[in-house]
């Protein structure tokens, strides 16, 4: 149960931040918005102020939502917009003002994406220490005569304080022989330590050339709050690694580096969810940026239905300088909605199988 309410809690507010991108665009360029909705169906709640205002309408499905706006539909039974309302049709702004209506969405996903890791670190996260939990034997390390509970302090002369900045530094030294600077208790010496190159499974499946020294990390960490302008800068360090990870995951799926059964679907969201929100607000505030941006990237591919399919839509006809015809988008959004509830499919085979490998 604990861990169903924080999936539809994370997911529901990352939905929210979705359509309040398109919500905000839309009013910008004065198209009317009818509907709000957070989650998918039948009506549960709604609100509004009247005739000619928004619905912010509550609906059964939690795992979805949508804004819906006056001359947005290309279903034959709406009725049509009657001709002093035009003005306020989605269908009636000019091209680049629907792009950036339906851009806004993905675009929300990666700003607040920022601004959750933001609040992370300004929260305070567990960093850990440079210091040594395990050595490897017949490792460049344990030659060097490295033991475990020693904290590497520098590296030619560059302050470690973090083991993450040890960890990169190694991996990008080519192969290079360094310098250690190694604390062993109260005291404190030098170590020159070349690294091995080794083949590695990353974080994709694929075996990769790496360069270690053959340590590990200890338990050794320490809780960090750092001020708004550090946190800014880390935040967006952050958002820029996530986005680059997952838009190469994504790349290597479609070209099929990466076997298909990697995709995860909403019980693994469901399931991560309650595991980082019993580690703790900043691995949550994590967590959800991760996914934030995860959304905001599948968004913007050029499937039709998708925010990406539109936005191709719309490229074309800026480029031609005539919409594509109502038939051709209705046919490929079919399409798009079909390839859709496969990969669904598809996600969800795949996490009952990780829940339950007996199954397989």
């Amino acid at each position: 149960m604990n861990t169903l309410f924080w999936a539809v809690v994370v997911l529901g507010i990352l939905i929210f931040v979705h359509e309040l991108g398109h919500f905000l665009l839309a009013r910008f360029f004065g198209v009317r918005v009818l509907v709000f909705s957070l989650g998918f169906g039948p009506r549960i709640a709604g609100w509004s102020r009247g005739e000619g205002s928004t619905e912010y309408r509550l609906s059964a499905v939690p795992l979805g939502g949508y804004v819906k706006m006056l001359g947005e539909s290309q279903d034959e039974d709406d009725p049509p917009v009657p001709p002093e309302e035009r003005r306020f049709a989605f269908d009636h702004q000019g091209v680049w003002a629907r792009f950036w209506i339906v851009f806004a969405g993905p675009a929300f996903n990666f700003f607040f994406a920022l601004f959750f890791l933001i609040m992370a670190f300004m929260i305070g996260v567990d960093e850990v220490l440079p210091v040594v939990g395990t050595v490897s034997p017949d490792m460049p390390a344990a030659e060097a005569g490295i033991q475990v509970g020693d904290r590497i302090v520098a590296i030619d002369d560059r302050p470690v304080t973090r083991w993450e900045v040890l960890s990169r530094t190694i991996k990008e030294s080519d192969g290079r022989a360094m310098q250690f600077t190694v604390e062993r208790g109260r005291e404190a010496f030098l170590v020159k330590i070349q690294p091995g190159v080794r083949e590695m499974t990353n974080l994709f499946g694929e075996q990769v050339r790496t360069f270690l020294i053959g340590i590990g990390p200890g338990d050794a960490v320490e809780r960090v709050e750092y001020p708004l302008a550090e946190a800014w800068r880390r935040g967006a360090e952050q958002t820029w690694r996530m986005t680059e990870m997952i838009v190469t995951g994504v790349w290597k799926l479609i070209t099929r580096a990466v076997p298909a059964d990697q995709i995860g679907g909403p019980l693994m969201i469901a399931e991560m969810a309650g595991k980082t929100a019993a580690q703790g607000s900043s691995s949550l505030l994590f967590f959800m940026a991760l996914i934030s941006i995860n959304l905001g990237i599948l968004n913007l591919l050029p499937i039709p239905v998708l925010d990406g399919g539109h936005l191709f839509f719309f490229l074309i006809e800026a480029a031609k300088g005539s919409p594509v015809p109502d038939g051709i988008q209705l046919a490929a959004n079919r399409a798009g909605m079909t390839l859709l509830i496969l990969l669904m499919v598809w996600a969800m085979k795949n996490d009952l199988v990780r829940m339950f490998p007996f199954a397989q």
